[in-house]
């Protein structure tokens, strides 16, 4: 029987933050990063797959899951990249394997560029891409005006509230159709928290969604993945995004890299396919 995963925190910029340990601490550490609204729940079935030969860790990231939110002030992934070296130091974990899903794997693209010597091999699947390249480029006055309005605009959103878990489930069904509905009841269970009314919510933060102005640009993007020593490999599906991480052949932004495309598939890759998802990642580990 696959052991269940220890829940632990650790502090970052005052947020207590948590992450999920699988065990078998002596073996090399796969640090596994998670995208936007998800939570490190979200990789249990991928993440069982590897704990015979790793040290699986999971965080939830700030925002996410059940880790502390934010107050008065907006997400960034300068942010996230400092809780994820917070993370690896606190552990004693470096240098890992890093696997990133979607918002998940642009942050560890990121890192890696930063911290390439914490980095031994990089997975980024579905990684989002040089999304801003494909914007139209917006003056700075303009682009600050947009984040302020923005922001007053979320200060009055309401979290979505369900009055049961099974109604919380049948919205992860509509929105995510592809998942079984095993895999949508266990995303549910751990991605809702109960109020004190007894109604359900998600638990990340609506702010998440709402970047810093003074994100990276795409020359900085591009510079960052230039940095990156290791081998990457970029696992996409066949009905993925568009702005995905090698896209537009931006693997050649990479020294070493391969490119692997998921049939039948969507952005969550690794639940429509999760065999295949493995079994790449393990032909790219073990080569």
């Amino acid at each position: 029987m696959k052991p269940s995963p220890a829940s632990q925190a650790f502090y970052s910029q005052r947020l207590r933050l948590h992450y999920i340990d699988w065990g078998n601490q002596p073996a090399p550490t796969l640090l596994l990063v998670h995208g936007i609204q998800d939570h490190c729940r979200s990789w249990d079935q991928l993440a069982g797959a590897f704990t015979d030969d790793y040290h699986v860790v999971a965080p939830d990231l700030r925002g996410h899951g059940d880790s502390e939110w934010l107050r008065g002030s907006g997400y960034h992934y300068l942010d996230y990249i400092y809780d994820l070296h917070q993370l690896i130091q606190h552990g004693g974990l470096g240098p890992v394997v890093l696997v990133g899903h979607s918002m998940g794997g642009a942050i560890a693209g990121f890192f890696a560029g930063i911290y390439p010597e914490l980095v031994s091999k990089l997975i980024l699947i579905e990684g989002i891409g040089l999304w801003r390249a494909m914007q139209p480029a917006v003056a700075v006055q303009q682009r600050a005006r947009t984040w302020v309005q923005t922001t007053q605009a979320l200060s009055a959103r309401a979290p979505r509230r369900y009055q049961s878990l099974d109604e919380a489930h049948q919205r992860m069904r509509r929105a995510n159709p592809q998942l079984s509905e095993t895999q949508a009841l266990h995303l549910t269970r751990h991605g809702a928290m109960q109020m004190e009314d007894g109604s359900y919510s998600w638990k990340y933060d609506n702010y998440t969604h709402h970047f810093s102005p003074d994100s990276f640009s795409t020359e900085e993007m591009i510079e960052l993945w230039q940095h990156i020593d290791c081998p990457v490999q970029l696992i996409n599906a066949d009905g993925g995004l568009p702005h995905r991480t090698g896209h537009d052949d931006t693997q050649r932004y990479f020294r070493d890299c391969e490119q692997v495309l998921i049939e039948r598939a969507g952005h969550w890759t690794f639940h429509d396919q999760g065999p295949a998802v493995v079994a790449q990642m393990r032909r790219f580990l073990n080569s």
